[in-house]
């Protein structure tokens, strides 16, 4: 799979060289390991040799202070010829010993011993100034044997006189070379094997990197980090990404401003970032939605949910989230408005029955009935028309008002809005007042249509100095007290029996309703007198209140209540 993934990735160059990421770390790995392997093995072999010849130098010195107290040594340096005593002496001496010249030399350099008897009574090459001055020495010299490791000290013949002989003793770097072979072998075959476990562990890393990395180089990593920045930062749509346990992986910024999520949403579940409901129940489930409507906030999301596996191991799931506020507000003023034209059609059709009526009662010689008929049907809708002119000054919902008065006659509902309806310029925008009244005014013509005759749908608005107070009633079945809670939660809907949630797209005109309550800080309450009626009460802001206001009386039951 990783080499499929790699052939895929545009603009990889074929080369030699390590491709991917893992590969190139494990090529440094074993450079860098191998540089300290043999750095390793040459400071070991450096310590090795430094030990060596000090031990070299050790012996020889020992050596050559023992050698120099012989009383035999002595004797022979007290006759005529030293070299015919001494050469026998130090060849034996040399030959148990191991080392490889004892040259004995009087103060002027001349040789009395030497491992070749020629070089007898030459001078002697080296060092030998601090013996002279009665100091010991050791040097590493190249004489006429090779280089080698020797130690000089002066022989004393009576105490506190000067030296009366020098003695030099020395070890060929040849020799110390064939004792620190051994060692360097060894040296060797540790190297190679620290090398070798050190490759297979580094070799077990990269592997594993190059299965997670899913073989990419850190070039085609690092374009897919850019074009995955750009790509969340970009999109329009919310993105939240989910693991098994729903705790957020990764939200873009469209989603953290949709949920409004905090900047330590990464690996908290979505119940503890404060998401609640129906939307955090599909979250937290995982199962595949597609185009569910929910409403959340002051907003109405559009959720897409769909699970993410590998390798048959559940990952979680990826959700996407669209704000259609905005476009489900137009929906329902869209509703309204064919609303209205339907009930404008059926009135024109209407209108034009009462027409010709008219007109065959004028040419049928009865006028006085023909007025009578024509301004009957009008007295109460001029009547309504003349009561919200005078009591409400907001056009739009003067409008609204006739409009579902218009709908109500059409669907066999009596439409009333009560005398104490009195609503000036209110501090609700006109868009977010329709919704508000309209929703409550089509779910109580629904649920008055479901009820027996006479239906009834009765209105009351009221803005006073402390709230505005909107109250719905309806003669329908009333709400279940088992639904009370749900009533103004998304897919409930009046137009269903029993009142039970249904399918997406649908119940969302008092979840609509519920935001502007709780976006307002108002209240929400049901009360059963002759069928139900929904209560809104919506605090006046107090940079728009002209003086203080009395507290509301308690109603029967509290759907919600606002901050």
């Amino acid at each position: 799979m990783n080499t499929r993934l790699r052939d895929r990735v545009p603009g990889r160059a074929r080369s030699l060289l390590p491709r991917s990421l893992a590969q190139q770390l494990f090529a440094l790995q074993l450079a860098l390991i191998l540089l300290l392997v043999i750095a390793g093995g040459v400071l070991a072999y450096l310590n090795a040799r430094h030990d060596s010849e000090a031990e070299a130098e050790r012996r020889a010195l020992s050596l050559a202070h023992a050698l120099a107290e012989l009383p035999d040594v002595h004797t022979a340096l007290a006759d005529g010829n030293p070299a015919a005593s001494l050469q026998p002496l130090a060849e034996s001496v040399r030959v148990a010993t191991g080392t490889d010249f004892i040259v004995f030399m009087g103060t002027d350099r001349t040789r009395y011993s030497h491992p070749t008897p020629d070089r007898i009574g030459e001078q002697f090459l080296g060092t030998v100034e601090p013996a002279l001055a009665g100091q010991s020495l050791t040097e590493t010299y190249q004489g006429t044997l090779g280089p080698s490791v020797r130690a000089v000290v002066p022989i004393y013949l009576e105490a506190d006189a000067e030296p009366a002989a020098l003695l030099s003793i020395g070890i060929l770097q040849d020799r110390i070379w064939d004792e620190l072979r051994p060692r360097l072998f060894s040296i060797i075959g540790i190297a190679l094997l620290a090398l070798g476990v050190a490759a297979l562990g580094s070799l077990a890393i990269s592997r594993r990197l190059d299965r997670q990395t899913l073989g990419l180089g850190p070039v085609e990593i690092t374009r897919m980090y850019e074009h995955h920045e750009a790509v969340l930062h970009s999109v329009r749509e919310g993105l939240l990404v989910l693991n098994a346990d729903a705790e957020v992986v990764l939200a873009n910024d469209e989603a953290v401003h949709l949920l409004g999520l905090p900047d330590d949403h990464e690996g908290r579940t979505v119940r503890e970032l404060g998401i609640t409901g129906a939307l955090a129940d599909t979250l937290t489930a995982g199962e595949p939605v597609s185009d569910q409507l929910h409403v959340f906030g002051d907003r109405v999301l559009v959720v897409n949910q769909q699970r993410t596996s590998k390798d048959g191991r559940e990952l979680g799931a990826v959700v996407t989230l669209r704000d259609h506020t905005e476009l489900e507000s137009l929906t329902g003023e869209l509703e309204s408005a064919r609303g209205f034209a339907d009930a404008l059609r059926a009135q024109a059709h209407e209108a034009a029955n009462r027409l010709h009526t008219v007109i065959t009662m004028v040419e049928m010689g009865e006028p006085e009935r023909a007025v009578e008929f024509a301004t009957a049907e009008l007295e109460s809708t001029q009547q309504l028309a003349d009561q919200l002119i005078g009591a409400v000054t907001e056009p739009a919902l003067s409008a609204l008002l006739l409009g579902k008065a218009a709908q109500a006659h059409q669907r066999g509902i009596d439409f009333t809005v009560t005398p104490d309806t009195v609503v000036p310029d209110t501090f609700l925008p006109s868009r977010e007042l329709v919704t508000l009244v309209g929703n409550l005014v089509d779910n109580a013509m629904d649920a008055a249509a479901t009820g027996p005759p006479p239906r009834a749908v009765t209105v009351t608005a009221r803005l006073d100095e402390a709230e505005l107070v909107i109250r719905v009633g309806d003669s329908g079945p009333g709400f279940d007290p088992a639904n009370l809670d749900d009533a103004f939660a998304w897919g409930w809907s009046t137009k269903d029996t029993g009142h039970t949630r249904v399918s997406p797209g649908r119940g969302l005109g008092l979840a609509l309703v519920r935001q502007i309550v709780t976006r307002y800080g108002g209240q929400a309450y049901v009360e059963h007198e002759s069928g139900s009626a929904v209560i809104v009460r919506l605090p006046r802001p107090h940079d728009d209140r002209p003086a203080a206001a009395p507290e509301p009386p308690a109603l029967d039951q509290t759907l919600e209540r606002g901050p």
